[in-house]
């Protein structure tokens, strides 16, 4: 007597259900928990990377804040205006020109994301839809908070955390710290340096366009590109 040999187990009646169902599987079911997590990170890679390529089409305040963007600044500001910028970094950032000015040289300087971030925070406050509220808060940790994130931001870990936790259910405070932190820096570190840079000074009528003024250490006197000496005391402030 023959005996019959069944190819396809599925429709083998003596088989167990278990591997019937084994059989059944697509291949794309079978893979290694190892195998999808490679997966889920390729498709969370190429994501960073097309925003990341967003952004960079976009332009740097292309999507954090348009309704606090200007043109040029440096066309249309009067120095009596520019001058009162340096009394506090937070007359400079009440003023749109003043945060136009400080962005072009954040620009200067690689750092623009972070004038960027606080503005996107700013902006962030004054959502009072909870459904576009959520939309933003996991914008702005996209762009600026997570690793590797195309415009990061040099927040400590701790505060990266807490964020990641908060916009689960996110609310206007959600980025209160991050985004002070950022402030501090901006305001201890590159504000101080804006008010010296060529930018502030050409706006100030201090600096004459294209001018190359270079100090040297003296009490007494600051030499021009000819090697003059001159008295003057304003250009060291």
């Amino acid at each position: 007597m023959e005996t019959l040999l069944f190819l396809f187990p599925q429709f083998n009646f003596l088989a167990t259900k278990e591997e019937a169902y084994f059989k059944m599987l697509c291949p794309e079911d079978l893979q290694t928990p190892r195998m999808k997590d490679d997966t889920a990170r390729l498709k969370d890679k190429d994501r960073k990377s097309r925003l990341s390529l967003f952004l960079t089409k976009s332009g740097s305040h292309e999507n954090v804040s348009p309704d606090k963007r200007t043109n040029t600044a440096s066309n249309n500001v009067s120095p009596e205006a520019a001058l009162k910028w340096s009394d506090s970094f937070e007359e400079l950032l009440k003023h749109s020109d003043g945060v136009e000015a400080f962005s072009q040289f954040l620009r200067t300087e690689f750092s623009e994301e972070n004038i960027e971030f606080w503005l996107a925070c700013e902006e962030y406050k004054t959502i009072d839809s909870e459904t576009k509220l959520l939309s933003k808060a996991k914008y702005i940790y996209a762009v600026f908070i997570e690793s590797e994130a195309p415009k990061e931001v040099n927040i400590d870990y701790s505060t990266k955390m807490a964020i990641k936790k908060n916009i689960t259910q996110p609310t206007t405070s959600c980025f209160e710290a991050a985004q002070a932190k950022v402030y501090s820096l901006m305001k201890k570190d590159s504000y101080p340096r804006f008010l010296t840079s060529d930018i502030y000074l050409c706006l100030t009528k201090r600096k004459a366009p294209g001018a190359n003024m270079f100090r040297r250490r003296s009490r007494s006197c600051v030499f021009n590109e000819r090697g003059e000496a001159t008295a003057d005391a304003s250009v060291w402030y």
